[in-house]
C-alpha cells in the first residue's frame, strides 16, 4: 500500500500536519449537530484530547496548549473523534458544558451574512449564556 492509500483507505489515524505543525479541528454538538466551533490542534492537543477525552486545543494567538474550559469551566466531553479521507482535518462531537464561545454564546457561530446584502451581519437570535467579563477576570 502507498502511503496516501494507507492514509486515504487504511484504519490507522496518520494526521497529516501542515507546515506550522496544526490540525483544524471541527468541534459538534453531540446532541444537535450545531457547529460550535473551529480551532486548531498540534501533536500534543491531538494526544491529549484523545487521552483525556476533553477537547484540547492549540491556540495560535498564545501559541500554548488549551484545554477548552479551563478558565471557565464549559468544558468539552469528546463523544466521536472523526478524521477526513487524507487525514488533515478532524471533527469532534462533544458533550458541550455551558456556552462554547467565549463571548457567551452557544456556539461561536452566533451571526450570519444578512440575506441581500454583501458585509452585513444579523444575529441568529441566540442568547448570551453567561457574561464573559464575570467568567474571564484576572486575578
Amino acid at each position: 500500500m502507498a502511503v496516501d492509500s494507507q492514509v486515504e483507505n487504511g484504519l490507522k489515524l496518520m494526521p497529516k500536519f501542515d507546515a506550522s505543525g496544526l490540525l483544524p479541528c471541527v468541534t459538534i454538538d453531540v446532541e444537535t449537530e450545531r457547529v460550535l466551533m473551529v480551532a486548531y490542534m498540534n501533536e500534543e492537543a491531538l494526544r491529549l484530547t484523545i487521552s483525556t477525552k476533553r477537547a484540547t486545543y492549540f491556540t495560535r494567538s498564545r501559541k500554548k496548549i488549551w484545554v477548552k474550559g479551563e478558565s471557565s469551566g464549559h468544558f468539552q466531553e469528546v463523544k466521536e473523534l472523526l478524521v477526513d479521507c487524507d487525514q488533515d482535518c478532524i471533527i469532534l462531537k462533544v458533550k458541550q458544558a455551558g456556552a462554547a464561545c467565549h463571548t457567551g454564546f452557544p456556539s461561536c457561530f452566533y451571526r450570519r451574512l444578512k440575506p441581500g446584502t454583501e458585509n452585513e451581519l444579523e444575529m441568529l437570535g441566540d442568547e448570551r449564556q453567561f457574561d464573559p467579563a464575570k467568567v474571564y477576570t484576572t486575578t
